[in-house]
């Protein structure tokens, strides 16, 4: 018996070193059941840290600590700063003034004392909510510089940047400990960090200003024509606090429940922030262009530069810097955009030719269009991948028009780049400490970007297709465009009415308008870029539309992707005149495909003319004619019908169309707005919006090179 249990019990050992052989001491504590809370408490060089957890209330409308929440369950990502880090930091305050000591007793303010707290804690915490897992430096962004999908408990989005030569990864700036990252917890993960988080909370015209001030090296002369130009007070703003006292109130419903209930829910926006994006020529550029050094150089040196290259064609050359007509105010609101555009959403990519949601390199060219501030101009962002770009890098850049490969049996390569559409490449940022600010991103530049004649004709001679969303400035400032969380919050997206708060500064919605939006994330629609918009209700919606390049015949183009009987019918009106637009011929059935009209009652034949693609290209190009002559062409040829990856391009697809709305005289100098009214009274149907496009006469109607199908 004895030896039996002798026997029993070595057994028992054998197993028990087994498996300690084969256990990953980073993951020791999931099988201890700890949560955040009880992890950081358990570790002495976490105690400061744990004490302000437990200072620290989850918002102003809570008595429940931050120490609390991560108690709970939950999906928390915590970067959780030493002793050491957050006296470091005590010290930095010692440095700038705020306190005499690198001690929480220095504090005699309690203000300033809550502020600094909330500081360390809340940009510390990234809360996934039910549905988005935490991350572990596997999930972490793969691009670098890139931002986590989801903000921290300060509503900051934070940037990841990986050391090239150790592989380490840096939160803002602050070193995750390379011993101490990943570990789990029962409701998150948690980092050791070396440093407190600390972006910083100034706006980017305090960068400029402060750029002034000090002189410093880099964008000084960009920082003088932004002050000159009166831009300063512009670019201060960061919220909308008429919409955040609104909606932290109460005074907004948080979600509504969609007319058509198989809908589900959508969810308001939490806030309405500001964003800027400036493209700036460094101040190398400019001492090389003047001959002088950057803080010799004036105003008037600018201007005699900026008019000597034409840079800006009908300007007024006057010191009135302030006016949208001065020539520097052109030349200098034309690098500015009212959205903060970063790294890894200067070109938005989902389901292009070829790409892949896991690998993210980019392939076929892709482009995206925003009207500047100032006098409202066109700029193109554009990137082609590695296997379709020139130089084989696929770099970013500004009003870059090159030669395709686009005929019907074509890659969609670059061919080649005629002298003067090169194109501007887009340099990397610099977000360290105080230049990560709230509300911009400066991007380096080392040639002039001009809106001159080569760029007006170059934009004019091209087709320019654009995401509805990108119209709307609040979209992207608020991460609402193509969010890649899939939780029910950032999927389903509503926008409340202009009775109850004009959110959009480009559309005019009516009361009764339920204007919702999807990211259309894993959905499979045939969409542009995934994602749509479902407008129910009355269905009157007005926006503005970007500026054309040049006076000329233009075509106003409106991507269809038929879903059949929940599709409504609109009338469309277009003009100048907001208040009295025009109505351009009969109303847009958007029930209509290639073979049929899709209706409650049935399906009827459809006689627009598609036919899907042979081999014979004179046969397909003379049914594309057929289609025009009915005022619809074939969708485009570089999106998948469906998710990324799907074989079939848009162009193959019988439900995805364009429909030509418009075919008129434009200027560049007038503004135009559209107009989409429902003539059915069928509250089960819907508007759908996806993608629009501008081509002028000397693009569709070129008898030596005819539009392309791409």
């Amino acid at each position: 018996m004895k030896n039996k249990l002798f026997l029993l019990l070595m057994a028992l050992v054998a197993l028990i070193t087994a498996c300690q052989d084969e256990i990953d001491t980073s993951n020791r504590y999931v099988f201890k059941e700890e949560t955040i809370s009880s992890y950081l408490k358990k570790h002495p060089q976490y105690s400061q840290y744990v004490d302000l957890l437990y200072r620290m209330p989850i918002s102003r409308r809570s008595r429940s600590t931050v120490g609390q929440l991560l108690s709970a369950r939950g999906n928390y990502t915590c970067f959780a700063p030493t002793n050491e880090a957050i006296h470091n930091y005590l010290d930095s305050l010692v440095v700038q003034g705020l306190i005499d000591s690198a001690s929480w007793d220095a504090f005699t303010d309690s203000v300033k004392l809550d502020s600094v707290r909330q500081v360390i804690v809340y940009n510390s915490i990234i809360d996934g909510g039910d549905h988005t897992a935490a991350y572990e430096t596997g999930s972490f962004p793969s691009q670098q510089d890139a931002e986590f999908s989801l903000p921290n408990m300060f509503d900051r989005k934070l940037t990841v940047h990986i050391d090239e030569a150790t592989s380490q990864y840096f939160i803002n700036g602050c070193p995750v400990d390379e011993k101490n990252q990943n570990i789990p917890a029962t409701n998150g993960v948690i980092h050791c960090v070396n440093a407190v988080i600390n972006p910083s909370n100034n706006s980017v015209a305090h960068l400029f200003a402060k750029t002034l001030e000090e002189k410093t090296r880099g964008y000084y002369v960009t920082a003088m024509l932004i002050d000159a130009c009166g831009l300063i007070d512009t670019l201060e703003k960061v919220r909308d606090e008429a919409y955040e006292d609104l909606y932290q109130s109460g005074g907004l419903e948080e979600k509504i429940t969609s007319v058509v209930n198989s809908d589900g829910d959508f969810y308001t926006p939490e806030h309405r922030y500001y964003g800027f994006t400036v493209f700036a020529e460094t101040d190398d550029f400019w001492e090389q262009a003047t001959g002088k050094p950057y803080t010799d150089i004036t105003l008037d040196d600018i201007r005699t530069y900026v008019a000597s290259v034409n840079a800006c064609p009908g300007a007024i050359d006057d010191e009135n810097y302030e006016s949208e007509n001065n020539m520097l105010n052109q030349f200098i609101t034309y690098h500015i955009l009212p959205v903060r555009l970063t790294q890894d959403r200067l070109i938005y990519h989902y389901n292009e030719r070829e790409y892949s949601l896991t690998a993210k390199n980019p392939t076929v060219p892709m482009a995206e269009y925003y009207t500047t501030m100032g006098k409202r101009r066109l700029l193109r962002i554009y990137q082609a991948g590695k296997r379709y770009a020139l130089d084989g890098e696929p770099t970013v850049y500004l009003n870059r028009f090159p030669t395709l490969d686009n005929g019907r049996t074509g890659t969609y390569r670059e061919k080649g780049c005629p002298l003067g559409c090169e194109g501007i490449a887009i340099g990397t940022p610099n977000l360290e400490g105080e230049n990560n600010v709230r509300n911009g991103i400066i991007y380096p530049i080392e040639s002039l970007l001009a809106y001159d004649d080569n760029t007006r004709d170059n934009l004019q001679m091209i087709r320019i297709r654009w995401d509805v969303t990108s119209m709307w400035p609040e979209f992207i400032n608020n991460d609402i465009r193509m969010n890649e969380n899939t939780d029910i919050k950032h999927l389903n997206v509503h926008i409340p009415s202009d009775n109850v708060y004009r959110y959009l500064s480009e559309a005019w919605i009516t009361q009764d308008t339920e204007f919702n939006y999807w990211t259309g994330r894993g959905k499979g629609w045939r969409n542009y870029q995934g994602d749509e918009l479902t407008i129910r209700g009355t269905q009157d919606v007005i926006f503005r539309l970007p500026p054309v390049p040049r006076r000329g015949t233009y075509e106003l183009r409106y991507a269809m992707q038929c879903g059949g009987v929940m599709r409504t019918m609109v009338q469309v009106y277009f003009g100048t005149d907001r208040e009295n637009l025009a109505a351009m011929g009969i109303p847009m059935d958007l029930r209509q495909g290639a073979k049929y009209r899709y209706t409650k009652n049935g399906n009827i034949v459809s006689s627009i003319g598609w036919e899907l693609d042979i081999e014979d290209q004179d046969y397909n190009a003379d049914v594309d004619k057929k289609m025009r002559n009915n005022d619809f062409m074939k969708g485009c040829n570089m999106t998948c019908a469906g998710s990324p990856g799907v074989a079939t391009m848009m162009r193959a697809d019988e439900l995805c169309l364009r429909r030509i709305l418009v075919r008129q005289t434009m200027d560049p100098d007038q503004t135009y707005y559209i107009r989409f009214k429902t003539v059915l009274d069928d509250p089960a149907t819907y508007l759908y919006m996806d993608y629009l496009e501008y081509c002028a006469k000397e693009v569709y109607d070129n008898p030596a090179q005819p539009e392309d199908i791409w």
